[in-house]
C-alpha cells in the first residue's frame, strides 16, 4: 500500500530531523493528491520547522518519486485537537480528554469520548459517562485529543 510505503520512506527523515511523525494522510486523486504529515518535538513546532521538514521531504520524494500523479504537499503542528495514532501516544496523555472512533461498533457504539484512563501495548482504557471502556488499538478507526481551553485559566 502507498501510505505504508510514504510512511516508511518519510519517517526516518523526520525524526533525523529531530521530529516525530505524529501522522501521514494521503489522499490520492486522479487530478491532484494531497499528502499531509503532522509532525511534533518536545519544544513544540513553528512555522520554521514545517519549513524545514517540507524542504527536506519534497528534496526526498523528488528522488524517490513514489507518487506518479501531481501531489500537494503540506506539514503542520498536530493542533489543538491531536491525533493520537500510537500507543505511546495514549500513554503520554493519559489523564486528558480524547474522541475515539472504531472502525465497527463495539459494545453497540462506534465513537467514545472520555479521559484517557491507563494504555498497554494492545489497548487504551477510556474512563466514560458509562465507566471504563477498553479499546484495542486495532479496533480504533481515528483518535484525537479534545482541547481544554480552559485548561491553566484562574
Amino acid at each position: 500500500m502507498l501510505k505504508d510505503r510514504l510512511q516508511d520512506l518519510l519517517e526516518p527523515l523526520i525524526t533525523d530531523l529531530g521530529y516525530e511523525l505524529v501522522l501521514l494522510e494521503f489522499a490520492p486523486s486522479t487530478g491532484h493528491a494531497m499528502l499531509r504529515l503532522f509532525i511534533d518535538s518536545p519544544e513544540g513546532i513553528t512555522l520554521d520547522d514545517c519549513s524545514t521538514v517540507s524542504r527536506e521531504v519534497a528534496g526526498l520524494m523528488d528522488v524517490e518519486d513514489p507518487i506518479s500523479t501531481p501531489y500537494q504537499l503540506e506539514v503542520s503542528s498536530p493542533g489543538v485537537d491531536r491525533p493520537l495514532t500510537r500507543p505511546e501516544h495514549f500513554e503520554r496523555f493519559a489523564g486528558e480528554q480524547a474522541r475515539i472512533q472504531l472502525l465497527a461498533p463495539l459494545n453497540g457504539r462506534k465513537r467514545y469520548s472520555g479521559t484517557i484512563a491507563g494504555s498497554s501495548d494492545e489497548a487504551v482504557t477510556l474512563t466514560t459517562e458509562l465507566g471504563d471502556v477498553e479499546l484495542p488499538y486495532s479496533t480504533i478507526e481515528r483518535a484525537r485529543l479534545i482541547p481544554d481551553f480552559d485548561k491553566g485559566k484562574p
